[in-house]
């Protein structure tokens, strides 16, 4: 193993009913007023927002809703929440829902802690998080994994920019994670969720840093036990061992430890973060959408590694390396279309683009060919316009 630094302080309150601690965790975590975060009306419509209220209230929690957190969450919608925060006196921000969520609770919290800077100051990077208030989740959705991670990611609407920060501040203090409250999710949101899983893993996997032989375990299992259950949980979304399993997957994929010893890359989430910046496309769809044209750009660079992904995720041992390889990223898309999911713009339902869409594109994946982007095969300005190119049918 090479060297790193691993850091997991969430708690994780896991299991059938789990969300009936709420108030003992908010209590324990030191929540007094808390700000309850949530997006559309499906947590009251569950009857789920209620049970966390009544919970909070039970406890002696005073609280106040802040609802309406969208998908690719915007940073207009996250300053109300600042506001909201503040006025209220907040000493805790819970999120009640998935990964859009979660991060416009971490974003409220950021704000709420730092009332002279404005929040888009740090996810621009011309400031750093240096304090923040304690962000808990109720869990909602197996997807995004931000209710382990370090990351966070906000859209600004007026430029049509979707950027994301990492800070050890963007770490929830504490997660409550029942899989029956995935049960009545969306076949597409459920199949957008399993990919998004399966890209904080990939997008950790592709490196040429050698010798983390364990951590290459980890990733390749969590990898193959995302896909027998993913397809368990299409048939069932009621099925609590695939959706426990799923959700688990969720966490670990994000929370650091499938990167232990080596750069994590993040190329294809940056190419798939224009589309829905630009578009407004669904996350997990954006990342389908681009990870093949990515793949086959830079396999080239390590057949070698795709070679190993193909063996020990999907088994294929017959052919030379570049054979496997090239099986290991169809065998993916193949799984990827299996769920209904799009591996080029037109299924992705925004149609093939004119060259000056691309140019945008690929100028806001690197702030206008000003910096490259990952690791792997680092991402300049001509390599994110061959890309978007590749997947422009």
């Amino acid at each position: 193993m090479n060297s790193f630094t691993f850091y997991t302080p969430t708690e994780i309150i896991f299991g059938k009913g789990a969300e009936a601690k709420t108030g003992e965790v908010v209590k324990k975590h030191g929540g007094r007023r808390v700000l309850v975060v949530y997006g559309g009306g499906s947590v009251k419509k569950s009857g789920l927002l209620e049970r966390v209220e009544e919970n909070l209230q039970a406890a002696g929690i005073l609280f106040e809703e802040f609802g309406g957190a969208q998908p690719n969450p915007l940073l207009s919608h996250a300053r109300n929440g600042v506001r909201a925060a503040a006025k209220f006196g907040a000493d805790l921000i819970l999120a009640v829902g998935g990964g859009s969520v979660i991060d416009t609770a971490k974003a409220i919290a950021h704000g709420a802690a730092n009332l002279d800077t404005d929040i888009w100051e740090f996810w621009s990077g011309r400031r750093t998080v240096e304090r923040s208030i304690p962000v808990g989740v109720v869990l909602t959705i197996a997807a995004a994994g931000s209710e382990t991670s370090n990351s966070a990611v906000l859209t600004n609407a007026e430029t049509g920019k979707k950027c994301g920060i990492n800070t050890d501040f963007n770490r929830p203090a504490f997660a409550i994670m029942n899989p029956e409250l995935t049960y009545t999710l969306p076949r597409r949101e459920l199949a957008c969720g399993i990919a998004d899983i399966m890209m904080h893993t990939l997008d950790r996997y592709f490196t040429h840093e050698a010798g983390n032989h364990f951590t290459d375990r980890v990733a390749e299992a969590l990898l193959k036990n995302v896909v027998i259950y993913a397809k368990k949980a299409m048939v069932n979304h009621r099925d609590y061992e695939a959706m426990s399993e799923l959700m688990w997957c969720g966490s670990v994929s994000h929370n650091g430890f499938t990167s232990l010893g080596r750069t994590m890359d993040f190329g294809v989430h940056k190419l798939g973060h224009e589309l829905s910046g630009k578009f407004g496309v669904t996350h997990g769809a954006s990342l389908t959408t681009m990870w093949g044209s990515w793949a086959r750009y830079v396999l080239p660079d390590a057949p070698e590694r795709f070679a190993q992904y193909a063996e020990n995720v999907w088994g294929l041992t017959v052919g030379t390396t570049l054979e496997r390889a090239r099986a290991g990223i169809r065998e993916t898309e193949e799984f990827w279309q299996s769920l209904g999911l799009p591996l080029c713009f037109t299924e992705l339902g925004i149609g093939v683009q004119d060259e000056e869409t691309l140019a945008y594109l690929a100028d806001m994946c690197t702030d206008f060919g000003q910096k490259t982007v990952a690791f792997f095969h680092p991402i300049d300005r001509e390599t994110a316009l061959a890309i978007y190119r590749q997947a422009n049918h």
